[in-house]
């Protein structure tokens, strides 16, 4: 009974032991049976799908001495020796080693020469994509003209990386994944001649985590059957594999709609002290959220059968979240398992994100009835959404009560969408900014001029002190000061709001202050905005920033003009509205 190489005994010798790429071998099989061989194919497709493997069997059925047929006899001198890899004639090159232009030319100079052993001269070229362009350039003129014996096999993981002048003078086939279903199918033939025992969800298990790839998968049973003798268990799987069993996160889901922090990270403690790795956990919960979705979207999808071993069971825990809810959680777990690639404590990565998980799972989960204890899930949702422009109101307050303070006009508000209040007709009410005419002035403060002479500095410690603020700074420019502020104007608001965030500022207005040698306070505004109110300052008649306000009605009452001077002034501060008489 052998438990080693079992790829190497159960690789394919023929087409008819392909697995899953019936596509590919009915249509070699065809043109082997009409004589029409191309000079040139492309096998493409994932890992571990059989590329290599069909191009030796097509080097094998082109040159059988009881062919060329649909299938080599494996037991001719040709076929024998193709298999052996002793001809020399039948030549497999790995690209990864021999990627330079002098190997490609070595080939380019030996193809003009008849095969001496058999009647075509094969060249497999594996993993293709990583010749130099220079290697492909010399490569190029033999795939245009080759000569009548010699045929060329190019094999790659990556097709989007070979130029397009190589992969228009091929045949290109590409290589599907293998289903699970002819994978488990294959997994128990080979247990069965090996005499080996093993559960159904075990190969179920194996087959899942290959990733259609069937190379992957002998290589896994292979060495599961080294850890368990004869008989193959499904704790066996997961106990060589890190894997988890359903039950295991069916109580971390639990855990998770609880709101139960402390149960999720015993969990995971446990997980750690039976050696699973925190990467390992956080892909199988990734997946294990993609199938409750999938249970939960499309029900009896053919996708559920071949990842899921018990749908029913996962239906019903699917049905504890909403599908929002789900999707939520997989791009929190995407979002950790992505920063866990760069950091030195995973395990630290995972429970903060089962922490994120349980917080969400609070205002998202969906019990079954539809329902929750406070109330429905809709009216949940509505408070919710109530709440955020509650907020998002109060936050546009405060921002305007700060541009009020800074002397910076604010835009001027239409109607608010879907109101019953008609517009009323505008009185002749004229605003004055004067702190904005204040930094119109100072623009010819010696002040100003040294900020100016200076800003590249400022950029240069800020970019010190954190590139990403530096990224979002230098969009702006100063245009004034006045009264130990620095006015920046930018051309992009996305830029302005993200440096008048408290923590970018506070760091902006160190570098300032480190580099004038005194404290400066930033203020910011839009630049258009700057330039429509330095075009309206005209030389010796004093600044003219001021927002006209005509009413529609020229015969207005007086009634109406005092009632809307009344609300300029509420809104904007009496000190801050003077009044024009027509």
């Amino acid at each position: 009974m052998a438990h080693i190489a079992l790829y190497r005994t159960w690789r394919p010798q023929s087409f008819h032991d392909m697995v899953g790429q019936k596509h590919i071998v009915q249509t070699l099989q065809n043109s082997l049976r009409e004589g029409r061989f191309s000079h040139a194919y492309l096998f493409s497709g994932p890992r571990g799908t059989g590329k290599t493997t069909t191009a030796k069997i097509l080097a094998k059925a082109v040159n059988c001495l009881n062919g060329p047929g649909v299938e080599p006899c494996n037991e001719c001198d040709a076929c024998v020796r193709i298999t052996e890899g002793t001809v020399m004639d039948v030549v497999e090159i790995d690209a990864a080693s021999n990627r330079g232009v002098d190997e490609i030319r070595d080939i380019r100079d030996k193809v003009k020469y008849a095969p001496t052993e058999v009647r075509q001269k094969v060249y497999i070229i594996d993993e293709v994509h990583m010749l130099t362009t220079e290697a492909f350039n010399a490569l190029l003129k033999t795939l245009e003209e080759p000569p009548a014996h010699v045929m060329f096999i190019l094999a790659t993981t990556e097709p989007h990386k070979l130029p397009a002048t190589i992969i228009s003078r091929c045949q290109r086939f590409d290589f599907r994944r293998v289903s699970l279903e002819e994978q488990v199918e294959r997994l128990r033939q080979v247990c069965a001649d090996e005499r080996i025992e093993c559960d159904d969800d075990a190969l179920a298990f194996i087959a899942r985590l290959s990733d259609g790839g069937m190379r992957d998968a002998l290589s896994l049973l292979d060495q599961i059957i080294a850890f368990s003798g004869a008989r193959v268990t499904y704790d066996d799987v997961l106990s060589i594999t890190g894997g988890m069993a359903s039950d295991q996160f069916e109580r971390l889901v639990g855990a998770i709609q609880d709101r139960d922090v402390g149960a999720a990270l015993r969990l995971i403690d446990t997980f750690m002290q039976e050696g699973k790795s925190a990467d390992k956990c956080m892909e199988s919960l990734i997946y294990y959220f993609r199938d409750l979705l999938m249970v939960k979207m499309v029900p009896g999808s053919q996708a559920l059968t071949e990842r899921i071993l018990d749908v029913k069971r996962f239906a019903e825990v699917a049905q504890r979240f909403s599908s929002e809810a789900l999707i939520a959680m997989i791009d929190t777990l995407n979002y950790y398992q992505t920063e866990m690639k760069y950091s030195v404590q995973p395990q630290t990565l995972l429970e903060v994100a089962l922490m994120k998980l349980c917080s969400q799972a609070g205002a998202s989960s969906a019990p079954a009835g539809g329902t929750s204890a406070g109330g429905s899930p809709v009216s949940e949702r509505q408070d919710g959404v109530v709440g955020q422009l509650m907020n998002r109101i109060q936050r546009l307050e405060e921002q305007l009560s700060q541009l009020l303070k800074q002397g910076v006009a604010p835009a001027a508000a239409g109607p608010v969408s879907g109101s019953s209040a008609r517009p009323a007709p505008a009185p002749a009410v004229t605003k004055k900014i004067e702190k904005l005419d204040a930094y119109l002035q100072g623009r010819e403060d010696p002040a100003f001029r040294n900020v100016v002479q200076q800003w590249s500095q400022v950029l240069g410690r800020v970019k010190e002190l954190k590139i990403t603020v530096h990224a979002w700074l230098v969009d702006g420019e100063p245009v004034s000061v006045h009264d130990g502020n620095v006015l920046v104007a930018f051309k992009s608001a996305m830029h302005r709001e993200t440096t008048e965030k408290p923590a970018n500022k506070q760091l902006i207005e160190q570098a300032l202050a480190e580099v004038y040698g005194q404290p400066y306070r930033l203020v910011t505004m839009m630049l258009k905005d700057w330039k429509a109110a330095a075009d309206q300052a005209k030389p010796g008649d004093g600044p003219k920033e001021e927002l006209q306000l005509v009413p529609e009605d020229e015969g207005a009452s007086g009634g109406v003009k005092e009632e809307w001077i009344n609300e300029a002034i509420q809104l904007f501060g009496e000190d801050l509205v003077k009044i024009k008489e027509d």
